[in-house]
C-alpha cells in the first residue's frame, strides 16, 4: 500500500461493506434512521404513533376524528471504537496477496463482534419485564428435553402482545444451539433450511428464524436469550474516518479508522426474553 493512493471514502465503503457481512445481530433490527447520522454524538429523534381507535359507525351521526398521539425517543449515536496498524514495506512486498484487503477484512470483524455485543446487550436490557420467561434471580435450567417448550413459551409471549409474526427471530448461544440439535422439532426444519445459511443463521424453530452467537447477552452463568422482530430496534453505525499516513522513524504506513454506532429498543414489548442457565 502505498499512502498517496489511499482513498478514505473508498476504504469507508469497502469497510461498511465488510461490517455488513460479518454482523449477526444487525439481522434482527431495523437500520431506519442510520442515513441520519454523521459523527458520534449525533441524536436522532424517532417518533413512535400511538395506537388508532376503531369505532362504529352509525347513519345520521359523524365521525368523530382521533387526535393522534406520538412518543418522541432519541437514538444517541454514543459509541467510537477504533482500529490502527502498521504495514512494513518488506511484509508488504513479500506479501502473496493484497495484505491491505486481508487487514481490513480483519479489522471489519472485530469491529463487528464488538457492535454485536453491545447491541445484544441493548435488546436484552431493553426488552418488556411482561414477557420474561424465567428471571434474573430464578433461571430456567435448559435442558435438551425442554428448550423447545421454553422457546414456545417466548413465541406466546409475543403473540399475546399482538406482535407481528412475520419476522421473527431469536439469538441464542452455541450451547443452546447444541441443545436444539437434539430435538427433531428443531433439526427437521434445521435440515430443510441449510441451502440458507448467511451471518449466524442455523435455522427455524417454532416460527422464528434462530442465529447463533458467542454474544448473547450473559449475567454471570444467566444467558439471556432474546426472541424479537425488526421493529423493536433500531441501529445506526457509521465508518466516519479512516486515515492512512506514513509512520515516522521507520519504513512502516500506519491505518486507522473510526466506527460510531448506536441503538434504541422502541418497543419493548415486542422482545422476550428467556433467562436460562445451561449445565
Amino acid at each position: 500500500m502505498a499512502v498517496s493512493s489511499f482513498i478514505p471514502a473508498l476504504w469507508n465503503a469497502r469497510l461498511l461493506h465488510a461490517l455488513d457481512k460479518a454482523h449477526v445481530a444487525t439481522n434482527i433490527v431495523n437500520r431506519d434512521y442510520e442515513g441520519e447520522i454523521k459523527q458520534s454524538g449525533d441524536t436522532v429523534h424517532i417518533n413512535t404513533i400511538g395506537a388508532v381507535n376503531v369505532s362504529s359507525y352509525e347513519h345520521g351521526t359523524s365521525i368523530v376524528y382521533q387526535e393522534l398521539s406520538t412518543t418522541d425517543q432519541t437514538l444517541v449515536v454514543n459509541q467510537e471504537k477504533y482500529f490502527a496498524f502498521q504495514i512494513d514495506d518488506v511484509d508488504a512486498a513479500q506479501a502473496a496477496g493484497d495484505i491491505m484487503d486481508e487487514a481490513m477484512g480483519r479489522a471489519a470483524y472485530a469491529l463487528a463482534d464488538t457492535s454485536d455485543s453491545y447491541l445484544l446487550g441493548v435488546i436484552a436490557a431493553g426488552g418488556s419485564s411482561d414477557n420474561y420467561v424465567g428471571s434474573s434471580g430464578s433461571p430456567v435450567a435448559l435442558a435438551a428435553n425442554n428448550i423447545y417448550i421454553n422457546i414456545v413459551k417466548l413465541r406466546t409471549a409475543l403473540d399475546k402482545k399482538n406482535v407481528p409474526t412475520i419476522g421473527r427471530s431469536i439469538v441464542v448461544p452455541p450451547d443452546a444451539y447444541a441443545l436444539l440439535l437434539q430435538d427433531e422439532r428443531f433439526t427437521k426444519v434445521d435440515a430443510v433450511a441449510e441451502n440458507v445459511l448467511t451471518n449466524g443463521l442455523v435455522g427455524r424453530v417454532a416460527g422464528f428464524d434462530v442465529y447463533m452467537s458467542n454474544n448473547v447477552a450473559k449475567s454471570s452463568s444467566t444467558y439471556l436469550i432474546t426472541a424479537q422482530v425488526p421493529e423493536a430496534t433500531t441501529y445506526a453505525e457509521q465508518i466516519v474516518k479512516t486515515e492512512a499516513l506514513r509512520l515516522e522513524n521507520s519504513f512502516k504506513d500506519g491505518v486507522k479508522g473510526l466506527h460510531v454506532y448506536g441503538a434504541k429498543v422502541v418497543r419493548p414489548e415486542a422482545i422476550a426474553t428467556l433467562f436460562g442457565t445451561i449445565s
